[in-house]
């Protein structure tokens, strides 16, 4: 089958110059009801779990820490000193001028950490109401050298964020890293990232690698982070600004119908992943509105499959995990919103 690609590209270019046109409104409208969720309020049953959340901020150790307290520190936290590097590497890194650089920095956007321990508590009320035996980790801060690509990690009974990841996307820290990654480095994606950690536990890839079984992986992540931050608004959910989200709803039902038309859905050819599955600064259609597009639709449409499945079937959220990607598609009935 052809797609009327013309037709498509008018469609589209059409609906983004309206949303550049009225950018203003549509971002006012987003805000007021599908983006911002600042009316949500936690159920009863989630917000009265006990949540006895402990963080140690190691980064301020480290900042303070000198040459004769770090035995002290190595005892306390032998885990963030590997045994490969020797105490002379340490005595050097605590007077290291990137390192204290570091320091400030993080100092500065994180002089305390009570915000982002309150936002960390209400996602682990959402964890405890839906898996009840899931252990609270102790949080410990760091500073990892700007590693954004593993900006937090959940080892056993320990959950490790680097704050250096999370300074805002113009940090000069972040020069010469991509801007579709750097738009995300900003405190908003704390609680994302370590929803993220937590679901990619739960939800693993099954049965083959076709688009649609990509779009299904992602969507289920996606639609698990949802519903553990039930606070948090919809963009930060897939890591979108404002105006990128508000383009996907504008142009959801073209996308899918790019898809259908194009029949990708049962596509294994891996190039469909960089050009809607992976990060990258846009989606690929191969049309001149490409680099108005937000990047990873290929997620997005997996996000609204899983949705429209979940909504049509009673089933716990626990078992959303093992479902096919087949399963999900012929229940969900998907059809985009106009």
């Amino acid at each position: 089958m052809i797609v009327n690609l013309l037709k498509f590209k008018k469609l589209i270019v059409s609906r983004v110059g309206l949303v550049r046109v009225f950018g203003f409104f549509l971002g006012l409208l987003a805000f007021l009801m599908s983006g911002c969720n600042e009316d949500a309020k936690l159920p009863e049953e989630i917000s009265q779990i006990p949540i006895d959340l402990k963080v140690a901020r190691f980064d301020q150790k480290f900042a303070a820490v000198d040459s004769s307290g770090l035995d002290d520190l190595i005892r306390a936290y032998p885990f963030l000193f590997p045994e490969t590097y020797t105490r002379e590497f340490w005595t050097e890194k605590i007077k290291d001028t990137i390192q204290l650089e570091l320091n400030k920095e993080v100092a500065l956007a994180f002089p305390d950490f009570t915000e982002e321990q309150t936002d960390l508590e209400t996602l682990f009320k959402h964890i405890k109401y839906y898996y009840p035996k899931t252990s609270i980790p102790e949080v410990i801060t760091i500073t990892s050298d700007v590693a954004y690509r593993t900006p937090v990690i959940l080892k056993d009974s320990l959950l490790i964020i680097g704050l250096d990841n999370y300074l805002g996307p113009e940090h000069h820290f972040y020069d010469g890293i991509q801007r579709f990654y750097t738009q995300n480095f900003r405190k908003e994606q704390l609680d994302v990232d370590v929803a993220d950690v937590f679901v990619s536990k739960w939800v693993r890839r099954k049965g083959n690698r076709r688009f649609l079984d990509e779009m299904i992986y992602h969507g289920k992540r996606l639609y698990m982070i949802e519903r553990l931050l039930t606070l948090k608004d919809k963009n930060e959910i897939i890591g979108y600004t404002p105006e990128q989200y508000d383009w996907a709803i504008a142009n959801e039902v073209d996308v899918w119908k790019y898809f259908i038309e194009n029949e990708l859905l049962f596509d294994s050819d891996s190039k469909l992943l960089s050009r809607f599955i992976n990060p990258a600064p846009f989606s690929k259609f191969y049309l001149s509105f490409d680099n108005d597009s937000p990047p990873q639709l290929g997620r997005y449409i997996g996000w609204q499959i899983v949705k429209s499945y979940m909504q049509r079937n009673n089933i716990p959220l626990q078992m959303l995990p093992d479902k096919t990607s087949d399963e999900i598609f012929k229940q969900a009935n998907y059809k985009p919103r106009k």
